[in-house]
């Protein structure tokens, strides 16, 4: 009897599909083919039924759906710790603003992409939802690495290097949008950056193109007291009233950090089917405030995680985020109960990747999905002794743990070895570029 024929078969100690939540599948194996999960089997029944171009034996590890960082603006790895111990308000407009305004480029952007999706692939991340200026610079780099990525469209009404006008940011963002329709890796969204940085004509116009285009959109919302404050002192109506008057509420809006929400706010967001993206640690380190995150999912709400970006978190190690999320929640609600380790998973996969649409592609491991796949070490002595993979991945391990890393099915990282990166030539630029902001 002839053998079937696949592309990878991966043996593991423990297998986590996510779905169903907590699940663990004990000497397993994955099967692929063509960049998809064929089937999920015992290891013991591989042998005499299947072969392969290649056969990876991970016996101390776990493997686990690949990470979805929900939120991000990755050519700001560059600017890692040039801001540090500030509130959003002055870090923004005393640091961040004005950086950009003098530096801000093509090579900028492609420098800074290629720093920040190497750190995530070593971090177990696969998918990545950016929002940043010259898009079409981060995809083209993203494509040659062979990363997965949701790219967001900027919409501001502060003119940058990239568009000096609304006009301008609608005409660029809907040529990346008509460019990468059929990339089988990159996709894109509109990302107006919050609600006091953009008018109320562009948010109409974005909800127009986003039912007529059927791409969601992703914004800062209720990110700090003094937004919810400015808004009042405005117009005496909280941001998020603004924007369901403007016809921006419904399931195609991720709402990203959401830390002052109201109980009545709450229930809007569930009966709308709003995404919700929670960045705890940038959120910490801003003093921005807590998301309510069990409350959100109390309601039926969808809550992914987010790093932000590196300057201001200062990492994209999702797995550090899943612990920071796990704990803020539980302290400010007094409830050790609250948000499990396999919670926050799920918030770092399947979540995610249902925020953005494609829960039916990525963000679990199953047959017929992406075979988007992290591999993480469980053998270190700082993991023993191991009753649970999952709580060990969450509360006892870190991104240095993280050694293979797949996506569609392409090995992007071997042994913590990243294939299509060149790291000497990625922190050469870094380095480069911290000369330039220093000067």
């Amino acid at each position: 009897m002839a053998l079937e024929q696949l592309d990878s078969i991966i043996d593991a100690k423990w297998l986590i599909p996510v779905v169903p939540e907590g699940k663990i599948l004990n000497h397993h194996s994955l099967l692929i083919r063509h960049g998809k999960i064929v089937d999920i089997i015992p290891t013991r029944e591989v042998m005499g039924r299947y072969q392969s171009i290649h056969h990876i034996k991970l016996d101390n590890h776990a493997l686990l759906p690949g990470f979805v960082n929900s939120h991000c603006h990755s050519p700001m790895s560059l600017m890692r710790g040039i801001a540090d111990d500030l509130p959003l308000k002055a870090w923004l407009e005393k640091h961040i603003w004005p950086l950009e305004a003098k530096f801000l480029d093509e090579q900028y952007v492609a420098d800074g992409t290629s720093l920040a999706v190497a750190e995530m692939i070593r971090s177990g991340t696969t998918c990545l939802v950016d929002q940043y200026f010259y898009p079409e610079t981060s995809a083209e780099i993203i494509s040659e690495i062979g990363f997965r990525a949701r790219l967001g469209l900027p919409i501001i009404d502060i003119p940058t290097n990239w568009a000096k006008n609304i006009d301008e940011y609608f005409e660029h963002g809907l040529k990346l949008t008509q460019d990468y329709m059929n990339h089988p890796l990159i996709s894109c969204q509109f990302s107006p950056h919050a609600p006091y940085t953009v008018s109320d004509d562009a948010l109409k116009r974005i909800s127009t193109l986003s039912t007529e285009l059927e791409i969601p959109i992703q914004m800062h919302i209720h990110e700090t007291i003094h937004e919810i404050q400015e808004a009042m002192a405005e117009d005496d109506m909280r941001p998020l009233q603004r924007l369901e008057n403007l016809g921006l509420l419904g399931p195609e809006l991720q709402a990203v950090h959401m830390t002052q929400i109201t109980e009545q706010e709450i229930s809007k967001l569930a009966s709308y089917g709003i995404q919700v993206i929670h960045c705890p640690e940038s959120n910490m380190k801003l003093a921005s405030g807590i998301c309510p995150v069990t409350d959100l999912m109390a309601a039926g709400i969808n809550v992914a995680l987010g790093t932000d970006g590196a300057a201001s978190n200062n990492d994209l190690d999702m797995i550090s985020e899943m612990r920071s999320a796990a704990f803020l929640a539980k302290v400010s609600t007094h409830d050790a109960t609250a948000l499990s380790a396999a919670q926050v998973l799920s918030m770092a996969t399947i979540n995610g990747a249902k925020a953005i649409g494609l829960e039916e592609q990525i963000g679990s491991l199953e047959a017929g999905k992406q075979a988007d796949i992290t591999a993480i070490d469980l053998s270190g002595l700082e993991q023993q002794p191991i009753y649970n993979p999952i709580s060990q991945i969450i509360y006892s391990s870190d991104r240095k743990q993280v050694t293979d890393v797949w996506v569609a099915g392409r090995h992007l990282m071997k042994d913590r070895l990243l294939t299509t990166i060149d790291i000497d030539s990625v922190s050469n630029k870094a380095i480069e570029w911290q000369k330039k902001f220093s000067s």
